[in-house]
């Protein structure tokens, strides 16, 4: 325990302790010194005694310039002057041993407040002219009770000060999980972004440029359409990748007026048939309504990534993407006629495709079902409820 920090952090907190205190110790100061006058009249020591009440109540106001034990020696040594004149200034003594807590380790403190204590009954027995024990025990009494309470309220002020340290430091922990969790959550989010555009986007110019080297010298004609192809599709990844970055969604949804998400799937599905060869048809049932940009965004992206499964591992010649809009949700199929799914490691589960798409539509409160038997083609539902409809 140090002189400067544990005594005034636990006084010093308590505002409303501080001001009793030395409101108290003025009282106390006046009324002895009233007390005096009207027992002995302004006779030869008044004068004396008033100098000495004016003296402590000035050296008691000087505690925030002179501070620390030359402050306590000062207020103590007139108030010992004041005693062998005054015995009613013994009261003093109760603030005092206050100041001496505040200002003092406990222990050198406590050796002051004896000796306060001793000051009193002595002067008092000797007031009274024989051993009274209320004059003896009672400043001891009194004196037990204000260290021990002082000493009471230390404790709870340190107990106090560690769990508050301790909250500050879970407090800074949280917040550094929580920054984590973000960076993590923000990782995620763009690996399932460049999966679903930027890669996609490759695939498909990687799909236009073999078709444009294999008929690059029997078909220039359309050799040079798969090679312009490619370059559009590498234009729009591109601006795909800013608007990942920017967070904003496809270019195909960014049109004002009807729903967008129909035509971008027909778009999607277009770009991807005249790619690889493959019949992809897209069909709407229901009536179209804007769903957000971010549940377009979901279900374009997820259409994109089921077709790149279906144009990469199905060998399929046909591919239906089917857009059902209902009055609580949204739905979307997409269903192949290639060799389907094998439990061997060529399952596209095992990659950060499928695995994205989930991921994007659970945030949304969608689900995602793949159905596939080997040489019966594959089937992937994705649904998503609609904002307002019950779950």
């Amino acid at each position: 325990m140090t002189t400067s920090q544990t005594p005034a952090a636990v006084l010093g907190q308590a505002g409303g302790l501080v001001k009793a205190l030395h409101t108290t110790f003025v009282v106390l100061v006046l009324a002895s010194a009233v007390r005096y006058l009207t027992g002995h009249g302004f006779g030869d020591q008044a004068p004396w005694m008033l100098a000495g009440a004016v003296a402590l109540l000035a050296t008691y106001a000087a505690g925030p310039v002179l501070r620390g034990w030359v402050w306590l020696a000062l207020l103590v040594l007139v108030w010992f002057g004041l005693v062998l004149l005054a015995p009613s200034f013994a009261w003093c003594a109760v603030p005092l041993s206050f100041v001496a807590l505040r200002v003092l380790a406990f222990w050198p403190a406590c050796a002051v407040v004896a000796g306060m204590v001793a000051t009193v009954v002595v002067q008092w027995t000797r007031m009274a002219d024989r051993l009274d024990p209320t004059m003896v025990l009672g400043p001891v009494c009194i004196a037990v009770l204000a260290v021990g309470a002082y000493r009471a309220l230390e404790r709870y002020a340190a107990a106090r000060q560690v769990l508050l340290d301790d909250l500050h430091a879970a407090q800074g922990d949280l917040a550094d999980a929580q920054h984590q969790a973000g960076a993590l959550a923000e990782r995620a989010r763009l690996s399932r972004e460049l999966h679903d555009s930027v890669a996609q986007g490759l695939s498909s110019i990687n799909l236009l440029l073999q078709a444009a080297e294999s008929e690059w010298t029997d078909r220039p004609a359309a050799a040079r359409e798969h090679a312009a192809q490619a370059a559009a599709t590498a234009r729009d990844g591109l601006d795909e990748v800013r608007r990942v970055v920017r967070d904003l969604a496809p270019a195909e949804l960014t049109s004002s007026g009807q729903p967008a998400l129909p035509g971008a799937l027909r778009q999607t599905g277009a770009r991807l048939a005249a790619a690889s060869g493959v019949d992809i048809r897209v069909q709407v049932h229901g009536t179209p309504v804007s769903l957000g940009a971010e549940v377009d965004t979901a279900l374009l992206r997820t259409a994109r990534g089921a077709l790149a499964n279906v144009l990469e591992h199905s060998a399929a010649t046909t591919a239906v993407v089917t857009l059902t809009y209902q009055p609580d949700a949204v739905f979307l199929d997409v269903r192949d006629d290639g060799r389907g799914l094998g439990p061997g490691p060529t399952d596209p589960d095992r990659g950060r495709g499928l695995a994205g798409m989930r991921d994007r539509l659970s945030h949304l409160g969608g689900t995602l079902v793949l159905e596939s038997e080997p040489g019966e083609g594959t089937a992937l539902a994705a649904s998503i409820p609609l904002a307002g409809a019950p779950s």
